[in-house]
């Protein structure tokens, strides 16, 4: 019979064959079954029984009849007590196995008839037939057959020639199955009899043919797997489906896809429903800020009654929650069929029932599979299982989708805590993931096509692995997310057989920290050692990465996370005892035992005594004890608040002092002084400044007022300067302690240097220059010392009668009578400074005025016997308004008009007047002009 497809089976037929030579010859295959399998050969060819008949009292021997070529037949007559039939162990000689055809038995069963069957030979092929194997292995020990009867028979046996079986595909199978006839049942050593009829038998040796190797399409080695029958076995390609990054998958025959969902989705459920509620899941949540990629966030594994998640305690780390049924487990945990545990840094569902496992560390999934239970009836994200790729990207109606990130779409499933998600709904399409700008790629991805890993690129190819790297390092290269390509190729090469210690060449990028008391290792075993476990043999060689307890030490227990140096006891304080080791947790005094009970505890004894706590303010306490935190201390503490009396209120420069009486709770209070000073109600500490009034100088001293008890202020007056320079006068200023200097006269500095001293109003000439004039006027209580400097008429001595020179009223200009006419009224100019009002002009300014001669007589007139008078006076004849802007004491500017004459001429005036009043109207107008000279002559040394 011959089976073809995606999964082989094994099917069995019975046929007619010819018979075979006796002396058979079989080329022996060099290989051998992997380890860890039993090793169980039957001899092909030809069987040689032999042994000594065995009788008791008169029963008749037994007739045996030797018989040569496989379908020959051998009679056996049986009386007496039970025979044995016994089979000499196979002779191997290099690679040809000769099995000598002699045979002996004692067999006592009914009569039967001799009937020659023919072997069957079963061909199973998948979808690569291979070469079919007729080699054998290993060596064959019969043990003696013994069958009971109770009367003599005559019965027939045959010994087949082995079957062999050609195999290709995820199942390659060794096993030889015969089936003819209407009965059968195994013997020991892999022996098989068939009953054909009339007590006629046939004993089979099964031949174990070595298999031939397949190729697993997801590039990983295949497994070796026994066989029901106990004798022979197989290969098989797991079913094994990955998932890393953000995220990456390798589907179960191999295929790589990306998908950046951030929904809940189906990894894998069964197409035919075997288990009940059977299925693996993951929870994917968008871990970057665009929301453009995803990451596995929770990871669910349902079978039957339990539920359980493994969640990520912190995004982008190896922090795992685990939950059954919603609730916080502690690992390892076992129930219901379902066993969890920690393996390196991975934490493990397995389900034996199932012969699965599930892996997940919060970075990337692992789910290993057996083809035998789930071969071809597998769907969601993580494909078919039928070492075919071609389906791997099925959707849930059974249509095959253009790629596998389409198909992932259709796997949600209903998640409560995702609303956004609908599934059913054909899905819009997905954000593009290629980047803007090209990339490069991180340096630690090229560590996956180096020597770091080159051991392991025989086992298993890095590229889709590197890709998955460089897509993480470009679109998320703030995350160091393409540590997981690395992580999940390097547990996948452990798995193969190739550990390698790659997180040292990262530049600590990638490093792993562990909890203190452990330590690091890149290949550990998968279950750590620990004081239970130590005396069992673990048969796994595999190895993975993860914490580990530190070389001479061990764990002590699986679910108690201690590093001992010792096997002792571990309590609930997680602190590692000594055998015979006295300790007190919990208020109970234990000490730590060899044996089945360990710890063994009693409740600690105190030894206490009650105190009384009599007086006021005082209660009773309870304090831990120091020295034994178990035994309370009972005590006597005083609380003030208690106590009825209330401290006094006392007065300034006074505070309340309390003592407490020897045994005694409550206090006594007093006021006493606090050793300062007072002064409107205000307290000065010794050696302070007191401010009693502004022109005293007061400091608190450390002299006690006997009567008062308080510290005495003493005062000084503030000290005063009395001396005034010269033009200021000492003043009271109200307000002020002390006077102050005011300027009372204007101090001038003359133009040889000396200091003149002028009151307000008073004039002055040089002492050296009777031309120069200095004044002092007082403005708006501002005094203004001023220099005029007199401008002379033009004179000519000449011009003048003898004897009529002389000086003008001022001391400075000179005039005379004239000799001839007199000079004509005309405009005199001249610069000076113009002063109103106590405001000054900045610059000397052209100022003009009349001045000259005009006919003017005075005679006897006959007539009138009278003098006549003829008065003509030099005077404007027109003139203009300007402006000038003077400045202010005050530091403010005015604008000043003045008149500017523009033209002079001679014009009467009146001038008949009494001889006496015209002396005293010119002594006036006399003194007027001078003063008006001084004051239009104010110089720039003014102050």
């Amino acid at each position: 019979t011959t089976t073809s497809g995606p999964t082989p089976s094994r099917s069995t037929s019975t046929t007619p064959v010819t018979e075979t030579p006796v002396h058979e010859t079989t080329t022996t295959s060099t290989s051998s079954p992997p380890s860890g399998l039993p090793t169980t050969t039957s001899t092909p060819g030809t069987t040689t029984t032999s042994g000594p008949s065995s009788s008791t009292g008169t029963q008749p021997p037994i007739s045996t009849t030797p018989f040569t070529g496989t379908g020959s037949t051998t009679k056996i007559t049986t009386s007496g007590p039970t025979p044995s039939v016994s089979t000499p162990p196979t002779t191997t000689v290099g690679t040809e196995i000769s099995t000598p055809t002699t045979t002996s038995e004692t067999v006592t069963t009914p009569a039967t008839s001799a009937t020659s069957t023919s072997p069957v030979s079963t061909t199973t092929s998948g979808t690569t037939p291979t070469e079919s194997f007729t080699t054998t292995s290993g060596t064959t020990s019969s043990s003696p057959i013994t069958i009971n009867a109770t009367t003599t028979i005559s019965t027939t046996f045959k010994t087949l020639p082995p079957v062999s079986t050609t195999t290709s595909g995820p199942t390659a199978t060794s096993t030889a199955v015969t089936t003819t006839g209407s009965d059968s049942w195994m013997l020991c050593n892999c022996t098989k009899v068939i009953c054909i009829e009339d007590n006629i038998v046939q004993v089979i040796p099964i031949i174990c043919n070595p298999p031939p190797k397949p190729t697993c399409a997801n590039g990983l080695s295949p497994v070796p797997v026994m066989d029901e029958d106990g004798c022979c076995w197989h290969w098989e390609c797991d079913c094994y489906c990955t998932g890393w990054g953000d995220p990456h998958y390798m589907t179960f025959d191999g295929l790589y896809y990306s998908y950046q969902g951030n929904c809940t989705y189906v990894l894998v459920e069964e197409i035919n429903k075997k288990v009940d509620n059977f299925g693996v899941y993951i929870d994917n949540y968008h871990c970057d800020a665009r929301d453009v990629v995803s990451c596995p966030r929770t990871l669910i594994v349902r079978h039957e009654t339990q539920e359980v998640r493994l969640t990520t305690a912190q995004p982008n780390t190896l922090q795992v929650e685990v939950t059954v049924n919603n609730q916080l487990v502690a690992l390892p945990y076992k129930k219901f069929g379902v066993s969890i545990y920690e393996s390196g840094i991975n934490r493990v569902v397995e389900i034996p029932e199932l012969k699965m496992n599930v892996t997940y560390n919060g970075l990337a999934f692992s789910i290993r599979m057996p083809y035998s239970l789930f071969g071809n009836n597998t769907q969601g994200q993580c494909g078919t299982c039928n070492n075919n790729t071609a389906d791997d990207c099925m959707l849930p109606n059974g249509n095959i989708a253009e790629n596998c990130e389409t198909m992932a779409d259709h796997w949600q499933v209903v998640d409560p805590s995702k609303p956004q998600c609908s599934p059913g709904l054909v899905p819009t399409g997905s954000p593009s993931t290629t980047p803007t700008q090209p990339c490069k790629e991180s340096s630690i991805c090229e560590l996956l096509l180096g020597s770091v890993f080159k051991p392991c690129h025989a086992f298993v190819q890095p590229e889709k692995y590197y890709a998955a790297c460089v897509f993480d390092s470009c679109i998320l290269p703030n995350l160091d997310l393409e540590c997981s390509s690395l992580q999940i190729y390097a547990a996948i090469c452990a798995d193969q057989g190739a550990c390698i210690d790659w997180r040292k060449h990262t530049n600590g990028v990638c490093s792993h920290e562990c909890p203190s008391g452990k330590e690091y290792r890149a290949c550990g075993p998968i279950k750590e050692t620990t004081c239970k476990s130590r005396g069992q043999n673990e048969t796994s060689t595999k190895q993975v990465e993860g914490c580990f307890c530190p070389n001479g030490t061990m764990l002590y227990d699986s679910g108690v996370d201690v590093c001992v140096k010792s096997c002792g006891c571990v309590g609930v304080d997680m602190i590692p005892r000594e055998f015979g080791e006295k300790f007190t947790v919990d208020c109970q005094d234990c000490i730590c035992l060899e044996g089945e009970h360990g710890i063994v505890c009693e409740p600690h004894v105190c030894d206490q005594k009650k105190v009384t706590c009599d007086g006021e303010g005082f209660y009773e306490v309870t304090e831990v004890n120091p020295k034994d935190s178990c035994c309370p201390l009972f005590t006597c503490k005083c609380n003030t608040s208690l106590c009825t009396a209330k401290a006094p209120k006392c007065s300034l420069g006074f505070e309340v002092h309390s003592y407490i009486p020897s045994g005694q709770c409550c206090p006594v209070y007093q006021c006493v002084p606090k050793g300062v000073c007072v002064h409107e109600n205000a307290e000065f500490l010794p050696n302070s400044s007191v401010f009693v009034d502004k022109c005293q100088n007061c400091v608190c001293t450390n002299d006690v007022n006997v009567s008062t008890q308080l510290n005495i202020i003493s005062c000084e007056h503030v000290p005063c300067n009395t001396y005034c320079q010269p033009g200021y006068e000492l003043k009271p200023v109200k307000g002020e302690c002390c006077g102050k200097c005011v300027q009372t006269k204007c101090i001038i500095h003359t133009a040889d240097n000396s200091e003149l001293i002028l009151s307000p109003g008073d004039f002055k000439n040089d002492p050296h220059n009777n031309c120069t004039i200095y004044s002092c006027v007082d403005v708006h209580d501002q005094l203004i010392a001023s220099t005029s400097e007199i401008t002379c008429p033009a004179f000519n001595e000449d011009s003048c009668k003898p004897g009529t020179i002389s000086f003008l009223p001022n001391g400075c200009c000179k005039t005379c009578a004239p000799l001839d006419s007199s000079t004509p009224c005309s405009v005199r100019h001249r610069k000076d400074f113009i002063v109103y009002k106590g405001c000054r002009s900045v610059d000397r300014v052209d100022m003009t005025e009349c001045e000259g001669t005009c006919g003017t007589f005075s005679l006897y007139s006959a007539e009138a016997n009278s003098m006549d008078h003829s008065c003509s006076c030099c005077r404007e004849a027109s003139t203009t308004e300007k402006q000038v802007v003077l400045k202010c004491p005050g530091g403010h500017a005015m604008t000043h008009k003045y008149i500017y004459v523009e033209s002079c001429s001679c014009q009467d005036t009146e001038c008949q007047r009494p001889r006496s009043q015209e002396l005293q109207t010119n002594e006036v107008n006399d003194k007027a002009t001078t003063l008006n000279r001084i004051k239009r002559a104010i110089s720039l040394t003014s102050k």
